[in-house]
């Protein structure tokens, strides 16, 4: 079948194409159904007088949505692609043969360094980070020893770095960077393959479009679009108003066709970050797509070998537990035929979330809440660092999920590389600690915690410590009171551990043996101290378990939904940042634990330009600075 000639081409969420006249009339009749492989379809060919058909392509309209629906008014906005009229096809926007070095990203407008103290423990108002500490008990009895004594450190970060000090001279940087953030380099590696076309690809494009308008003029953007091969749509540009528009119109130019190879995609996102000129303080990529890679990883053969997904990843994006994480990638598999394990694991491995997005109508809001974090970092290279106090105790386990984390040999100190935190982010760490009886005194030090960090705008190193934890050791114990803050948390991570083991087995084909182990763990943390509290946290993390186990209910349901949902929640849990889960981003969703007011101000804005509300046209304008913004609805 050759495209032109005067015949429209309508090609189907299956991939299969047909002339558009030949179909219209299957349709017409009520025929859903692809005559080629028998899939039924979402999306139909039909005339539409609100949309104007690209030159050899139809208008494609999703089963039960009206023409004039709000969700489609940005991509309708978008301005079309460059036509070649005489050839009568879309032309690429972009023929120019790729460089061999991605070493043509735009300059950067430089903000001047500050010079300023660098302890920050003599002055509290220049503290981007909040250090409580929570022993189990505040006392124990002199003659009683612990192996386990659990302690909890809790960090904060600033709301933003605008609240930092009056003594850093805001004033004598340009208008711009008044209440300033970190600017962002960003690069979206984008999934165009064949099952990406109708619906899917128009939402796509809305979603980034929804992006590119809300990156300000220092933020930088690249998009990678892959399906069989991948190509770089444009460098490093930064986000002014002309690049804006050159951006949507690359996005706007993107068709669906061919196969789907991550690795590519991958190594041409990786390679944008390599080789740039320039760096802005932050810098991440986004991963989106909704179908599974078949070009470097294949499943499990004859000999039922496990895939090999860390070939996905580019050397350069693999983390180390000395140097922690360089590029994080941010992954979003979109449906319910995308490879779950393969996008989770990418992630994991570069230091990124996992976000499941179930339906299409949440594809803008899961990319807002993701951005809405990467425009509002305060804190980088965060290490905290732990030290016994006493010559006697030693520490046992840090707990600290996916973070990287090591104890030394003498078991005196302990490290975790946390990296960067957004504003207003908090983690929470167990350190378990090895305390022996005392004889005589009335109060063990049990250790002190120090945190190392770079602030993203002066480039200077901060170090805060905190107070020594002290617990008091009389010689008999009055009635022992259990903190709530670490039985809360120690919840938490038997939460966690109970969805990993649970995933382990249902992947092993035990599904009834996985809803067992999400059934046990729900039974043993309705008798822990915080949930006859009636802590919030508990009845999140029980709703949350009971809903993975709705999840495992049959091989089908596990397989279209359980097992993305089951990943994006371990994701979640074990970075304590916000991913996208299921079908919901909004505050009724069950794990919205972890999202700021940052993110919930960008979802705000998404939701009101999605509504098609009067302050729409407001709401999308550049984010400066996070900090200046209302506080979210």
């Amino acid at each position: 079948m050759k495209q032109g000639g005067g015949h429209a081409i309508f090609t189907a969420e299956c991939s299969h194409s047909f002339h558009f006249h030949c179909i219209a009339s299957n349709v017409k009749h009520g025929n859903q159904i692809c005559p080629v492989c028998r899939a039924k379809w979402k999306e139909i060919p039909m005339q539409s007088p609100s949309l104007d058909p690209p030159l050899g392509r139809v208008a494609v309209n999703p089963v039960g949505w009206p023409q004039n629906d709000a969700l489609m008014t940005v991509v309708r906005r978008l301005p079309p692609p460059r036509r070649d009229l005489s050839r009568r096809h879309v032309v690429p926007l972009f023929q120019a043969p790729e460089p061999g070095i991605f070493n043509d990203d735009e300059s950067l407008d430089h903000l001047p360094v500050i010079a300023e103290s660098t302890n920050a423990s003599d002055n509290s108002s220049l503290r981007t980070i909040e250090i409580k500490t929570y022993p189990e008990v505040l006392e124990a009895p002199r003659s009683s020893s612990y192996d386990n004594f659990t302690i909890l450190v809790h960090l904060k970060a600033a709301a933003t770095v605008a609240n930092q000090s009056s003594s850093r001279n805001h004033a004598s940087l340009p208008q711009l960077y008044q209440n300033p953030r970190a600017p962002v380099d960003l690069v979206t590696v984008l999934d165009i393959s064949g099952s990406m076309a109708g619906t899917k690809l128009a939402l796509l494009k809305r979603a980034m479009g929804f992006v590119i308008q809300n990156l300000g003029s220092n933020d930088r953007l690249s998009v990678i679009a892959f399906s069989s091969t991948a190509r770089r749509l444009f460098p490093l540009r930064r986000m002014s108003d002309v690049g804006r528009q050159q951006a949507l119109h690359a996005v706007n130019s993107l068709v669906a066709n061919g196969g789907t190879n991550i690795a590519e995609g991958l190594k041409k996102g990786a390679k944008v970050m390599e080789d740039r000129r320039e760096k802005n303080p932050v810098a991440s990529i986004i991963l989106f797509s909704d179908g599974q890679d078949t070009y470097t990883v294949t499943g499990a053969g004859a000999n039922k070998s496990q895939p090999k997904y860390q070939l996905l990843v580019p050397l350069s994006m693999h983390g180390s537990d000395n140097t922690g994480f360089q590029i994080p990638v941010h992954a979003f598999g979109f449906g319910a035929d995308h490879d779950a394990s393969s996008m989770h694991s990418i992630s994991e491995i570069s230091g990124g979330t996992f976000s499941f997005i179930e339906t299409e109508a949440v594809l803008q809001d899961a990319f807002a809440q993701c951005i809405g974090g990467l425009l509002s970092v305060v804190v980088q290279e965060l290490q905290v660092g732990v030290e016994c106090m006493n010559p006697s105790l030693c520490l046992g386990l840090l707990k600290a999920g996916s973070y990287p984390s090591r104890v030394a040999a003498d078991g005196k100190t302990g490290v975790i590389e946390v990296g960067d935190l957004y504003a207003d982010e908090e983690r929470d760490f167990l350190v378990s600690v090895k305390v022996p009886a005392e004889s005589s005194e009335c109060e063990t030090s049990l250790l002190k915690v120090k945190c190392v960090y770079r602030d993203p705008l002066t480039k200077e190193m901060t170090t805060l410590e905190s107070d020594d934890v002290r617990i008091r050791r009389p010689e008999v114990a009055g009635q022992e009171v259990v903190s709530i803050e670490v039985d809360r948390q120690r919840n938490r991570f038997q939460a966690a551990e109970a969805m990993a083991e649970a995933r382990m087995t249902a992947e092993l084909g035990d599904l009834p043996g996985a809803v067992s182990i999400l059934e046990n763990c729900r039974r043993v943390l309705s008798e822990t101290v915080s949930a006859k509290s009636h802590d919030r946290l508990c009845i999140v993390l029980d709703a949350e378990l009971k809903e993975m186990q709705e999840r495992m209910a049959s091989r089908h349901v596990y397989e279209a939904s359980g097992r993305a949902y089951i990943l994006s929640g371990l994701s979640s849990h074990s970075w304590q940042r916000a991913t996208a889960r299921g079908d919901s981003t909004d505050g009724s969703s069950l794990v919205q634990a972890y999202q700021t007011p940052s993110m919930v101000e960008m979802l705000t804005r998404s939701q009101a330009m999605l509504l098609g509300s009067p302050s729409t046209q407001r709401l999308v304008q550049p984010v400066w600075s996070l900090g200046s913004q209302p506080k979210p609805r």
